[in-house]
């Protein structure tokens, strides 16, 4: 505990799934970049490999400068280079700035690929909703740059929420329905026209309402009653987006199924697509329901900072970005291993053991503890219900051991796979030409018939 005291792992463990949700983010962006363009200009991989190595300087060098910045190591440079003390943005400032660098870099580099694509598109079209979506990331992500260690409590914690609200729960959320919506596109499961109809929908149920939803985090920060009020009917209201969003998945899923009964070949993506229905689930699961239940002010004055808002976290963040990753981890990968070497048998347990094991650790434990410790705050006292004492009472640790099975089910049956099949793609990649089409084609675009012209009379 000395050496690894609780304050760097759990440091560690939010600031290392942040980055690789961001990692797998920029890297499906820059697979599918030249697929939408249908071409790669010259030098593209070195960037890419520039990009790859700028991201394990600010990842490693982060995670040691939080090391050291805790055990009071940085001095006065504490703030730039350790840790800021900001959730989500634990990050020294000199990283962070780093990484807003590297996310505008990353831009640049789609940019570089789709800029003829996007000439001949009009700005409401596929390619450029997904340009725009992507800018938004290291956009949003930059605005934390104005939540500073010197600045008041409630200014900062304003903008740190503009990240964790803004930027992991609405532009992160909007990439995602692009990307996944991309790639059923690509993957010949919908038409480009179903596609842009899903991420409109999702723009104006979800983003719009998301903006107004940041309210819910200002409830107790000095905010008007009028923030309390929009806050607490707009995070209600996300319930309904991420049901439609769920259907939607549940309809992907379907539409792959019948595709696949009529392919001669069996569906390379299925695991893919599987995860990406996932991402369905856990957003109605973990973002809607475990959110709407702690969203309400008068459940947010009790309960805030408890165990419920762990099984949340961990339901959204885990549920909804950690599968989205993995999905895109294997559709990157299917393309990299050859057909000989790659496992099913591997991409299937993963799936299930990560769903399982999430599922076990919110159920198990998470909830259980969260529902106990509320009743302990409505019945007790807040301060009482976040005690030491009470924390660690033997009931409450009985629950926590009850996660043990759960760790095991997705770290070796989920995690173990997953890092195989990334292995093997290091280990055995097949080089592909962006601009010739292998033997046996992956993905197969879908285009609108153009309608047929009048004939004149």
């Amino acid at each position: 505990a000395r050496f690894l005291p609780f304050n760097v792992v759990r440091t560690w463990h939010v600031q290392l799934s942040i980055l690789w949700t961001a990692t797998s983010f920029l890297a499906a962006g820059i697979i599918l970049a030249p697929m939408i363009a249908g071409r790669e200009p010259r030098g593209q991989k070195w960037l890419a490999y520039g990009l790859l190595g700028a991201l394990a300087v600010v990842v490693f060098g982060s995670l040691i400068g939080e090391f050291a910045g805790i055990h009071g190591w940085m001095g006065g440079l504490w703030s730039w280079f350790g840790n800021q003390g900001y959730e989500y943005l634990d990050l020294g400032r000199f990283w962070q700035i780093l990484l807003s660098v590297g996310l505008f870099f990353w831009v640049i580099i789609l940019f570089r690929a789709m800029r003829g694509r996007l000439r001949s598109e009009r700005v409401g079209n596929m390619p450029w909703m997904f340009f725009l979506a992507a800018l938004a990331i290291p956009a949003f992500y930059a605005v934390g740059l104005l939540a500073r260690p010197d600045a008041s409590f409630p200014t900062a914690d304003y903008w740190r929420f503009m990240v964790v609200h803004l930027w992991v729960e609405d532009f992160l959320e909007l990439f995602t329905t692009v990307m996944v919506a991309y790639i059923f596109v690509l993957l010949g499961v919908i038409s480009e026209r179903v596609a842009l109809t899903v991420i409109f929908l999702d723009i104006v149920l979800y983003s719009v309402g998301g903006v107004v939803g940041t309210l819910h985090h200002l409830y107790f920060s000095g905010t008007p009653a009028s923030a309390m009020a929009l806050g607490a009917f707009f995070s209600a209201a996300e319930v309904i987006p991420l049901t439609f969003l769920t259907f939607e998945a549940w309809s992907f899923l379907q539409l792959g199924a019948q595709q696949e009964s009529r392919s001669r070949t069996p569906f390379p993506h299925r695991w893919a697509v599987m995860f990406l229905v996932a991402v369905g689930f856990w957003n109605f699961l973990g973002a809607g329901i475990l959110g709407f239940l702690i969203n309400l002010p008068i459940v947010s004055y009790y309960e805030i900072g408890t165990a419920l808002t762990a099984a949340h976290a961990h339901g959204a963040m885990m549920g909804v970005y950690g599968m989205l990753a993995a999905g895109f981890a294997l559709f990157c990968l299917r393309y990299l291993i050859p057909e000989d070497r790659w496992s099913e048998r591997a991409a299937k347990w993963s799936f299930w053991s990560l769903n399982v094991g999430l599922a076990w650790m919110i159920f198990a434990t998470l909830f259980p503890l969260g529902i106990l410790q509320l009743y302990e705050s409505v019945n007790t006292g807040y301060f009482e219900a976040r005690s030491l004492e009470y924390v660690t009472n033997p009931t409450n640790a009985l629950i926590e051991w009850l996660r043990l099975p759960g760790d095991v089910v997705f770290i070796v049956g989920g995690v173990l796979p997953l890092l195989y099949l990334c292995y093997i793609g290091v280990r055995h990649t097949v080089p592909r030409v962006t601009m010739e089409e292998p033997e046996d084609i992956l993905f197969a675009e879908i285009t609108e018939p153009e309608p047929a012209e009048p004939r004149g009379r």
